[in-house]
């Protein structure tokens, strides 16, 4: 057995014969004994036990379970996080409904068998010891990449180095992916770490403004320059002066206005709509586009020009799906975060759910993860979130035939796996992959993994 010596385990018992044979069996953990409602909630208090054994057949009513359901409820008020395993051997599957909505782990009926409680405990210290690292987590402040994402994924630390290289420039960035891959986050956070982060970050959605309020909205237009022209009014690429424009969806622009966005890219220059003069800009460029704007060039329907002007560094943003480790990861973040907002006390998702999140292929990336987690936060019916709560089916998996690749994917995306469980903890990701932590360390160095 590991040595559990510090691990704290409290026996609520009035039985003295069940008392110390409680004590023998479990001495290989600080075990304290409590008679009495008024001793547990002592020792409680004294020595914040991680798992409770709760007799609710407690002085001074001994023959029924007032006194242990009211024990419970104090436990579950002053340390919600302890783990109480409930025994009763009064009105067994009642008694047992009741304790498990109240909060407690487990139950079992009496007379009481010594192994069998013995594994209980054991898999209520284990897990125990999970959700406190995950509320060790949620204590401290998140690690994060650029502009606040969250990853593990070395692609996308890859990503986030390139932009961090190239955000002390004023070259123009385009930023290709998905819908969903987080391409608005990366902007801010080029924006956030260059040198005009003081200055404004203005963001446009080509893709979801009319093409005929499209000029307007980036040029601005004077007053009586059409119908409602009501008085003059600022551009997005005048209010972005001195910072940041981002062009989201920038193969939405149509090729008209393609050529005004040309002009003002090589010369600085703008004219409002209706307007005559000219106004100088000083603007930084960041565009994207889940569109293929090479085949766009090639069909027409994008200017090379124009290409080569707002695409001088291009960043390929990979989909969710090549992210390993990074639907786990983003899962627990999102959960912690909507479970937060909404009250919802939840601990974390089941097993089946984590392979679910795993194996799905997230076509909608980030943001689909995203909604289907808060569908889950507000669906969930157990404290542990389930596949059926995220609408999740498992699709079947295609693998490479060469057995040598299998084997070096299989074990590169396992190890990610289990650092991702693990929030980083190497120890922790040993145990779940079943290998001493020096050979878990050599695997990581052989497969350039990092934490």
């Amino acid at each position: 057995m590991a040595d559990t010596r510090t691990r704290k385990l409290l026996v609520v018992e009035d039985d003295e014969g069940l008392q110390r044979q409680l004590k023998w069996a479990y001495e290989d953990y600080e075990t304290i004994i409590a008679g009495s409602r008024k001793e547990a909630v002592e020792a409680l208090r004294l020595h914040e036990p991680d798992v409770v054994t709760l007799d609710l057949g407690l002085p001074p009513d001994p023959d029924g379970a007032t006194e242990g359901f009211a024990t419970l409820e104090d436990i579950m008020r002053m340390k919600p996080d302890t783990k109480v395993i409930v025994a009763s051997g009064h009105g067994a599957r009642e008694s047992a409904l009741r304790a498990v909505s109240m909060g407690a782990y487990d139950f079992y009926q009496k007379p009481v068998d010594i192994d069998t409680l013995g594994h209980i405990v054991g898999r209520a210290f284990h897990l125990y010891d999970i959700e406190a690292e995950n509320r060790a987590l949620a204590t401290k402040q998140a690690t994060t990449e650029l502009g606040g994402l969250v990853t593990a994924a070395d692609s996308m630390q890859k990503v986030c180095r390139m932009i961090e290289r190239v955000a002390s420039t004023d070259v123009s960035v385009m930023l290709l992916g998905a819908s969903g891959t987080g391409k608005e986050l990366l902007a801010r956070g080029l924006h956030d770490e260059s040198n005009r982060s003081d200055r404004p970050f203005v963001a446009i959605n080509c893709a979801a403004i009319p093409e005929n309020l499209l000029e307007s909205e980036l040029f601005g237009y004077e007053k009586g320059a059409f119908t409602g022209a009501a008085k003059t009014t600022e551009g997005k690429i005048e209010l972005a002066e001195g910072g940041t424009l981002f062009l989201d969806e920038v193969g939405d622009i149509p090729l008209p206005l393609q050529v005004k966005l040309l002009r003002f890219l090589q010369e600085r220059v703008i004219e409002r709509i209706g307007g005559r003069k000219t106004i100088p800009v000083d603007v930084r460029i960041v565009c994207a586009t889940h569109q293929n704007l090479e085949e766009m060039i090639a069909a027409g329907s994008f200017r090379e020009d124009l290409w080569y002007r707002v695409a001088e560094v291009v960043v390929r943003i990979p989909s969710l799906a090549e992210r390993a480790g990074d639907p786990v990861l983003l899962a627990n973040f999102f959960l912690q975060k909507f479970a937060a907002e909404l009250k919802r006390p939840l601990k974390g998702f089941d097993a089946a759910a984590l392979d679910a999140i795993e194996k799905w292929e997230w076509p909608g990336n980030v943001r689909e993860l995203e909604n289907r987690v808060k569908r889950s936060v507000i669906m969930a019916d157990d404290r542990y979130v389930s596949a059926a709560d995220m609408d999740l089916e498992e699709p079947e998996d295609s693998q490479p035939f060469n057995l040598k690749q299998v084997r070096e994917n299989a074990d590169r995306h396992a190890i990610k796996l289990a650092l991702a469980r693990t929030k980083n903890n190497v120890s922790g990701a040993s145990k779940l992959l079943g290998v001493s932590r020096p050979t878990l360390y050599d695997l990581m160095k052989q497969y350039d993994i990092e934490t």
